[in-house]
Formats: structure tokens, sequence, C-alpha cells
């Protein structure tokens, strides 16, 4: 969503999906910065030798577990650490720091290597950012209070008076907007934390987000609450690293995400973290 987007482990299962962002997804590659030599040594880097890694806190299952990214459990933080071997760096020489969802994607010089925190690829933020080859991409879901009249959605028409809410800065706002097409405005919330506590209290009916989210917001945080279903994205929602605009880290990124793909390390551990059963469509 996001988000950005709330987000287990899950030892029950989860789906392939994806979320966050604010403008509508790209479908065109991304531009790398200028390629340089790929090793440690040779890399322009914030800190010389160490790879920083930003994402937003609190960091939420099943990207990152136990609030914790620097303890290699949950998908993103695996993949930021597999991608940080693929580099020739050691887990020890990987440094986290915390990056506010929508400030990552603002113009400007960054204070981390990459951000890795469910950040939609979209043609606005790559204005602004680089983007690296997708590392994940997936629907969003809407998650309704039990008993509301939107927990008995079949289709999206059937949400079009529900009272929704979403998170501020995720391509979930335009997902409702394009195929929801909502007869009221959907109330929109600073952080997952507000979105999720608006569900609770019955302020709205449901909220839409990224489908692992939706698993996790239903097993863990809002069990009175279901998923209604699953829809895509406008154009899809591809998730990227996200870099300086013009990084010359860009390349050397993709290299690695492309290697894990092709070995299959990165399907292993988006099965690991977030694999598991699928929600109904809804059309």
């Amino acid at each position: 969503m996001a988000r950005p987007a709330v987000a287990l482990c899950l030892t029950l299962a989860l789906i392939v999906a994806a979320c966050g962002g604010d403008e509508k997804a790209s479908t065109s590659t991304p531009v790398a910065g200028k390629a340089v030599a790929c090793d440690p040594s040779s890399l322009p880097l914030q800190t010389p030798g160490k790879l920083t890694v930003g994402t937003d806190k609190p960091a939420y299952p099943p990207y990152f577990e136990k609030d914790d990214p620097t303890n290699g459990h949950g998908f993103e933080s695996a993949v930021a650490y597999a991608i940080a071997r693929e580099l020739g760096f050691d887990k020890a020489d990987v440094k986290w720091t915390v990056v506010p969802f929508n400030s990552s994607y603002a113009p400007g010089p960054k204070r981390f290597d990459f951000d890795i925190n469910q950040i939609s690829i979209t043609p606005q933020r790559a204005k602004r950012v680089d983007f690296s080859q997708p590392y994940f991409t997936a629907p969003q879901a809407v998650v309704a209070l039990k008993g509301s009249p939107a927990a008995d959605a079949h289709r999206l028409g059937d949400l079009a008076q529900a009272k929704l809410g979403v998170q501020v800065g995720t391509t979930s706002l335009d997902a409702v907007t394009s195929s929801i097409k909502p007869a009221y405005q959907p109330q929109v919330f600073n952080d997952s934390n507000d979105t999720v506590r608006a569900l609770k209290g019955g302020r709205v009916e449901a909220i839409v987000v990224d489908l692992p989210t939706a698993f996790y917001l239903t097993a863990a945080q809002v069990p009175q609450a279901k998923i209604v279903g699953q829809f895509a994205a406008p154009g899809g929602d591809r998730w990227g690293l996200l870099l300086e605009k013009g990084s010359k880290l860009t390349n050397c990124v993709n290299k690695a995400l492309a290697k894990l793909s092709s070995s299959g390390e990165l399907e292993r551990l988006r099965s690991q973290w977030m694999g598991g059963d699928a929600a109904p469509p809804l059309r």
C-alpha cells in the first residue's frame, strides 16, 4: 500500500502480494545510475565499508519480525541481507536507518544506500528517485469488520456505498478510486497504525491494503475483521528498492537482484515468508 501499508512470517499462511504507493505503477524498466565496479571497496556508500539500508518504523510482519530489521527475519529483511551478500557485505556490515515511508521518495539527497519498505514503482516517483527492478508484485485486498455490509461484498461494486479507509501516500488510494469507485470519499489516515485503529473502532467499515498485510491484520491485529477479497491494483503494483536519483549503486543492486532471481533464492524467500492461501477475487 505503501506501504505504504501495515503488515509475520506468519506461521500461518500468507500469499504473494504487494502494496505501498501513491501513483499508478510504471510498466517500464526503472532507469539505473551509471555503472560502477560492484564490490564493497569500489561502491560509493554513505559510510565506507558499510551498506546503509532504510525502512520505516514500526516495521511490520511479514516484511520484518519483532519490529527489528536487523534480525534477518521477514521477507524484506531477508531480501536486504541477501542483496548485501551478493554485493560482498557481511551481515555485520549492514546498517539500518529509520526512513518514514512518505519521505523516502521525496526528491533530494538520501541518507541511505537503498530503502526497502513496500514502495511501489510509479512514474511520478521515478522522476525523483531511482528504483531497482521489482522484487515483488501483488494485489490489493479489502479487509472489513465482520457483520458489516462491506463484509458481504462479492464484487467491487458492492463496496461503492461502504465507508472505506486507506493510508496516505499508498497505491491503495488510487486502487479504491479507480477500481471501487466509491460514492463517498475514502478516509485517509496518516499511517498504518491510524488506519488499523479506525477499523477497530468502527470509524470505517473496511480498509484497503496489500494482501500480505491483510493476512497479518486479520490473524493478529484485528481478528474481528475478515478479508473480503483481493483485486489487482491499477497497472499492477510492483515494489522496488529505492535509491537516490542517479545513484551509481542502482546497477549493482539490479545485478544482485537478477542473481537472486535466477538462482531461485528470491522465490524461496517469498515462499518462506509470504507464501500461502489466496483470498477470493473481487471484480
